[in-house]
């Protein structure tokens, strides 16, 4: 069986992950890698990597998503607030709900992603127009804390997670590892 490694990435965080997944498994199998394309649904297990937007994944991982009928599905993102396991299981029961009952979703994969520089600065003018300044500053500092992230433990827990979610996959020879 074959598999696809396809993503959506607005900051280049999401591309670090799938990049990460494309050094794990091995390329005889894959046929597809890349940006969003149809391609990708090619293959019988899709690993799909998608960027916050608004509690959920953008419109066109949405829109993906709703077009895979029988696939197995690896989901993986990135959201630049937040940090907590709370967070991240929101987020992703969101962009879950946009695949249809006939998928399998093998597993999933979220961490935080630096933010682009334009978030300070409307944070920073947030803060000097405040009614509530302590709030701003914990974006603030989120912000901070972001800026280092995907970092190298979030690549290797998504690894050990695809991985894992694929144990079954791998032991039948549907994905295989890289030799190294």
């Amino acid at each position: 069986m074959k598999y696809s490694i396809t993503y959506s990435s607005r900051t280049g965080n999401t591309e670090r992950l799938a990049e990460a997944l494309r050094e794990m498994l091995s390329e005889e199998t894959r046929i597809y890698f890349g940006p969003l394309d149809d391609t990708a649904s090619h293959a019988d297990m899709i690993f799909v990597g998608f960027w916050t937007d608004k509690g959920s994944c953008d419109e066109d991982v949405k829109l993906f998503l709703k077009k895979l009928k029988c696939k197995t599905v690896f989901l993986f993102g990135t959201s630049g607030f937040g940090g907590s396991e709370e967070y991240f299981s929101k987020i992703m029961n969101s962009v879950r709900s946009n695949l249809d009952g006939s998928n399998c979703i093998a597993g999933s994969f979220m961490c935080q992603g630096r933010m682009p520089e334009s978030v300070l600065r409307r944070y920073e003018k947030m803060l000097s127009e405040a009614s509530d300044p302590a709030r701003i500053r914990n974006m603030i500092d989120n912000f901070h804390k972001a800026s280092a992230h995907p970092d190298s433990g979030d690549l290797e827990r998504l690894k050990a997670e695809a991985q894992s979610a694929f144990s079954c996959q791998l032991k039948k020879g549907v994905v295989e590892l890289q030799e190294k």
